[in-house]
């Protein structure tokens, strides 16, 4: 029996479920798109699938609405793919396990998908239906957007008859997002050099954090793993003399790390965990509030059970040049917006960090509102990099979309949204990038709004999507797109 087959509605929630069962990480979508393509076959629905695995469905009008203008549905096929240590579940091979808690759906100990499994699963149901009154719909889901939006970049919409679009990547109730921020991916890449030397090993741990989305969480306080762990190094670089063998954290660079790790070679070991459990004590009094379950910890290994590490650690000036950059380099929330209170205007993520053999390299996701503050940004890093004898490789950039005015769509959800529970909805920007501003460099005068139901802690294993909410979206797109206004 299906986990989901008692939820309602009925046909969303299976195809969510059935979505969840194939493996579908970024970059390797393949198989969900496929399944697309197979889903658009069996219900004699026109689709287009790319060289990069986008597909696009298009389903006529119903009898009655073959005036009215396309809709555009919108969403992408790959999740973000996290999960709790000691959890077996490969993201390659297995689907998610799902579980029903109260009024949520969630995924055992990974997460969840919602972010964007729920936009497929609202569009299929749409699809497959006989039942539901619509204009021409063209469904768009791309791949790879959790990663630079590569597929919205890619992707040909050159038949696309619709110039008003329904982007189903927001994760609110009652929020309609009209604009959000633009950004890329900034990979800082510093040489190393190794030699042997003797000492004592310790491993250095710091897990059990929050996390969350770099976009719409960047602002929450929460800490990020791999800059607690160079904290620590930091500190004891400058009571003793230390080596780096390893050093390895997070493994998205638009999700705020949960876990990194160290090992380092130095004399003082006992004087070394004195110290770390000083500074332990410290971070989590600053972080008392946001990081209740962290953990960090340091323990001596010996130099064979390392296994894949190297033998040789860093030099003495190498691992201070590493500490260095990372101590220059900015993270988090740089400036809020002057215009919309409560928004971040300009951010960096500093998401995965690994040293591999012959250099350190750090993936930043970089958002911003304004193209000038972005590229300043883009600018410092390059700056600071490169005077430590590094370099900065830019990559996946996606422009900000720019709040429209005049936007007839967006008035017509808003009276709908009105008519239907009383209230109106609030039209916001939002940090995190959608691809509607990407899609709309390819569609001119496309019109665009983007919404969902409520997903709550997205990109960690702490991912939950309501159901109740999910309910009421669904009723939502239905009367949008019944309505001849």
């Amino acid at each position: 029996m299906r986990t989901l087959s008692h939820l309602k509605p009925e046909r969303v929630f299976y195809y969510f479920e059935e979505i969840c069962g194939i493996p579908h990480a970024s970059y390797k979508e393949q198989q969900i798109s496929d399944y697309l393509v197979e889903f658009a076959r069996c219900h004699h629905l026109e689709y287009f699938q790319d060289d990069l695995y986008n597909v696009i469905i298009i389903k006529e009008a119903t009898p009655g609405y073959e005036e009215e203008e396309p809709i555009i549905l919108q969403g992408h096929m790959d999740m973000v793919c996290e999960k709790e240590a000691g959890c077996t579940i490969d993201f390659d091979r297995d689907g998610l396990k799902l579980c029903v808690d109260g009024d949520y759906v969630k995924a055992e100990g990974t997460t969840l998908g919602g972010d964007d499994g729920i936009a497929l699963a609202y569009a299929l149901a749409i699809l497959e239906s006989d039942k539901i009154s619509h204009p021409r719909l063209e469904f768009v889901c791309t791949v790879c957007e959790e990663v630079g939006m590569e597929g919205a970049t890619g992707i040909d919409v050159s038949m696309l008859k619709g110039r008003r679009l329904l982007n189903l990547d927001s994760e609110e109730k009652g929020i309609f997002l009209a604009s959000c921020a633009g950004g890329c991916t900034a990979e800082c890449i510093l040489p190393v050099t190794r030699e042997q030397a003797s000492g004592e090993m310790l491993h250095i741990r710091v897990h059990n954090l929050t996390g969350g989305h770099s976009g719409t969480e960047i602002h929450r306080g929460r800490a990020n793993a791999s800059l607690l762990l160079h904290r620590i190094l930091l500190e004891l670089s400058r009571e003793m003399e230390i080596r780096l063998l390893s050093f390895t954290g997070g493994s998205k660079d638009n999700a705020i790390p949960r876990e990194a790790e160290a090992v380092v070679c130095l004399q003082q070991v006992e004087k070394a965990q004195e110290m770390i459990e000083r500074i332990a004590e410290e971070i989590a009094g600053e972080y008392a509030t946001t990081e209740l379950k962290m953990h960090i910890f340091a323990e001596r290994v010996m130099r064979e059970s390392i296994g894949e590490v190297r033998n040789n650690p860093l030099t003495v000036e190498s691992t201070k040049t590493l500490i260095a950059l990372l101590a220059a380099l900015p993270n988090g929330v740089q400036t809020m917006s002057a215009d919309i209170p409560g928004l971040v205007e300009t951010s960096l993520n500093l998401g995965i960090l690994r040293l591999e053999e012959d250099a350190l390299h750090l993936f930043y996701s970089v958002r911003s509102s304004v193209g000038s503050a972005k590229e300043y940004l883009l600018h410092r890093m390059h700056v600071i990099t490169e005077s430590m004898g590094g370099s900065v490789c830019e990559s996946g950039k996606y422009p900000a979309w720019e709040y429209r005015r005049d936007s007839v769509f967006r008035e017509k959800l808003i009276r709908i949204y009105r008519e239907m529970f009383g209230e109106a909805p609030k039209v916001e920007a939002i940090h995190a990038g959608v691809e509607c501003g990407i899609l709309a460099g390819k569609l001119p005068g496309l019109d665009c709004i983007s919404m969902g139901p409520d997903i709550l802690d997205i990109h960690t294993p702490a991912e939950r999507l309501s159901i109740s909410s999910s309910e009421r979206m669904w009723r939502f797109i239905l009367a949008v797109l019944s309505d001849r206004g």
